[in-house]
């Protein structure tokens, strides 16, 4: 049995170090940059608002980790409501800003109301536009509620081009359960396609987080517990694998620029 280290350092590389907060400021961010780094390896990606992506991309470039750390944002959030060319500008001017990666909230207001065509244009309308690009589709699980409808909504994400299958913005009451891990996971186990998988919000311990990498072991097998189709998005995570570890985080000089 893998002890509380060992699974601490599996999780660490493969987190995505998230801050959405609307009072969210260019130093958070940038304190959010140098925690990405630890003595015990990098974090997968920082994930910010879009406001905040040129930020963050300077920020890893202080810190020099910007070759090793994936800066994501978020579009159609936390609402799932935009239109499809504003969610299109938002996406495009966010990589134009530096992100690498795309977080992208599921219409799943118009799912639950029997829209199951909306997904599929908003989804397939992205990947056409982010070629090159990882695409991280928000299924807000915990508002779907209804397993028929988390596997629809799964389904549909991987048909329109999703790379991951994510659970939640974190803004709402309910967030990731392994319950409907379980659900999204059966559904890339399903497709013909390598689809990855993202537990966010309210995860906020190693022990929480096995449970989720114990889940993608049985159900889509070992080779998924790797950074390109498996992540964590938490803020307060990281602390506690750090606490895990017995380690803080890797001094960084903020004043530096390279």
């Amino acid at each position: 049995m893998a002890s509380q280290q060992d699974i601490a350092r599996q999780i660490l590389p493969l987190l995505d170090l998230t801050s959405l907060n609307d009072t969210d400021t260019d130093a958070d961010i940038l304190r959010l940059c140098a925690r990405a780094g630890t003595q015990a390896g990098t974090v997968a990606a920082v994930c910010v608002a879009p406001i905040h992506v040129a930020v963050a991309r300077q920020g890893l470039a202080r810190t020099r980790l910007q070759d090793r750390v994936k800066v994501a944002t978020v579009v159609n959030f936390p609402g799932g409501e935009d239109s499809v060319e504003n969610v299109l500008d938002e996406a495009r001017s966010a990589v134009t800003s530096g992100a690498d990666e795309i977080d992208l909230v599921f219409p799943y207001r118009a799912l639950m109301a029997g829209d199951e065509r909306a997904g599929y244009r908003l989804i397939s309308r992205c990947r056409q536009a982010l070629t090159g690009y990882t695409l991280k589709v928000i299924l807000e699980t915990g508002e779907l509620k209804d397993p028929g409808l988390i596997r629809t909504a799964s389904e549909i994400a991987i048909s329109a081009g999703a790379d991951f299958l994510k659970t939640s913005t974190g803004k709402v009451a309910v967030n990731a359960t392994p319950e409907a891990a379980t659900i999204m996971m059966e559904a890339i186990r399903d497709s013909t396609r390598p689809v990855g998988f993202k537990a966010a919000g309210g995860i906020r311990t190693a022990s929480e987080a096995a449970v989720y990498l114990d889940l993608a072991a049985d159900l889509l097998g070992e080779s998924w517990l790797r950074p390109e189709r498996f992540r964590f998005g938490a803020s307060g995570l990281l602390d506690d694998l750090l606490r895990t570890l017995g380690l803080g985080a890797k001094p960084v000089d903020l004043s530096s620029r390279y």
